[in-house]
């Protein structure tokens, strides 16, 4: 037998036998159903082990971070007072009212018993007036941005008692500084000349 008959011999061979299997009723749908219905499982099987492995990865995240220290904004150190922010200016405004001395440079005696007050009152308009204890004292005064001062005091009678020196202490200060209660004098070299306390 040739190769060819022998081929047409088999092809005869498999035909028979299909035609001997009976078909079933809608074979072919049912193969066609059957395949479709295949593939949604596999998206279904796909899409749940998609969806699974999303879950876990965002729980295992969480857990991971709940492990970790929850870092905390540092807390804002609390400023020490002069240390980073600057005192207001010091000005004609900030002066302005009535002093009575605390400490002056090389005076020691503040305590003594004197006829008048011995204060001194700066006005906002750049002058100033007050006592020594004995005698009335007046002058004018000017401060710069940075707390230069300068001052000029008027001519006056002087009688003399134990007078606390405000002119002298005004015509060594080159430098001022105030706050609401407290009021100095510095020399050009920086040391304290006079300290004053608010009387008003």
């Amino acid at each position: 037998m040739s190769k060819t008959e022998l081929e047409e011999e088999l092809r005869a061979t498999f035909e028979r036998a299909a035609a001997s299997v009976p078909l079933a009723a809608d074979l072919a749908g049912r193969a066609a159903n059957g395949a479709h219905h295949a593939q949604r499982r596999t998206w279904l099987v796909s899409g749940t082990a998609a969806a699974a492995v999303a879950v876990i990865a965002v729980v295992g995240s969480s857990l991971h971070g709940s492990s970790q220290p929850t870092s905390e904004p540092a807390a804002s150190s609390p400023t020490t007072a002069g240390s980073t922010e600057q005192a207001p200016a010091t000005t004609a405004q900030t002066v302005a009212g009535t002093w009575r001395p605390q400490v002056l440079a090389g005076f020691t005696t503040l305590k003594a018993g004197r006829p008048e007050d011995p204060i001194i009152t700066f006005k906002a308009d750049g002058t100033w007036v007050g006592s020594d204890g004995c005698n009335s004292l007046s002058g004018t005064y000017s401060i710069g941005q940075r707390g230069e001062f300068s001052s000029q005091a008027n001519g006056h009678r002087l009688i003399g008692c134990d007078n606390v020196p405000h002119t002298a202490v005004l015509a060594a200060a080159k430098r001022i500084s105030a706050d609401t209660t407290s009021l100095a004098f510095y020399a050009g070299d920086g040391r304290e000349v006079a300290r004053y306390a608010r009387a008003r």
